[in-house]
């Protein structure tokens, strides 16, 4: 028989402790793309790939107001929908995936987005992440998307080991209560975006500074402000 490579257990972290810190900081923590239904939200986290929530917010709010669902999205030839986006990165592959995805919400779905990670997953453009963000917040499933901020914040505070989202999806909701997924992805987002950079963490800012081995392998100290 093949040897299977053991993962190397969690470390043991107090995640209640941790999760009631985060939400003492972010107690209206959410997700910041706007949008007003599920088809909204499906497009706008496909644009959001490498790309920062207010700019997405900036293109998308005036596309929906003229191209309000997939019927319409989709009529657009790939030249007109990379016109629309073009300030946004990698905007010719995401043109094409949107069109397509159109193509499908109504081909297969009779122009609704599916509520089921199965179906979402099979779209173009879409991939876990992307379909939690869908599921969570469109449809109130309880989800862990897991997005760069996550990974990271994660990682350094140890909830999770290792740099595979599906891995790390997957230690954070068998961590976390169901009942916290949704929020805790939020907590965990806002935490990265506003004080636990990748390259310059503001520990000094830090309530997690307790809990976090990041903090503790840079020597515990407030003062220090290594880059990464």
């Amino acid at each position: 028989m093949t040897d299977v490579k053991k993962r190397p257990p969690l470390p043991r972290v107090p995640t209640t402790k941790i999760l009631d810190a985060l939400y003492e900081c972010y107690p209206d923590a959410h997700c910041e793309l706007n949008f007003r239904n599920p088809f909204e939200l499906l497009i706008a986290t496909i644009l959001s790939a490498q790309a920062t929530d207010k700019k997405v917010n900036q293109i998308a709010g005036p596309l929906f107001d003229k191209y309000p669902g997939p019927a319409e999205l989709g009529s657009l030839s790939h030249d007109q929908l990379e016109q629309e986006i073009k300030e946004i990165g990698l905007y010719k592959n995401k043109a094409k995936n949107i069109l397509e995805t159109c193509r499908l919400l109504l081909t297969r779905h009779e122009g609704r987005v599916p509520s089921t990670m199965e179906d979402l997953v099979e779209l173009p453009g879409v991939g876990r992440k992307t379909a939690n963000v869908v599921l969570s917040n469109a449809f109130g499933v309880p989800a862990m998307a897991v997005d760069t901020h996550v990974l990271r914040v994660s990682n350094r505070i140890g909830l999770a080991v290792g740099d595979d989202p599906v891995v790390v999806e997957q230690q954070l909701t068998k961590r976390i209560p169901k009942r916290q997924w949704t929020d805790a992805h939020h907590w965990l987002i806002w935490h990265g975006r506003r004080v636990c950079d990748a390259r310059k963490p503001k520990c000094e800012q830090c309530t997690l500074t307790p809990y976090c081995r990041h903090y503790k392998g840079r020597g515990g100290t407030r003062k220090k402000t290594s880059v990464e």
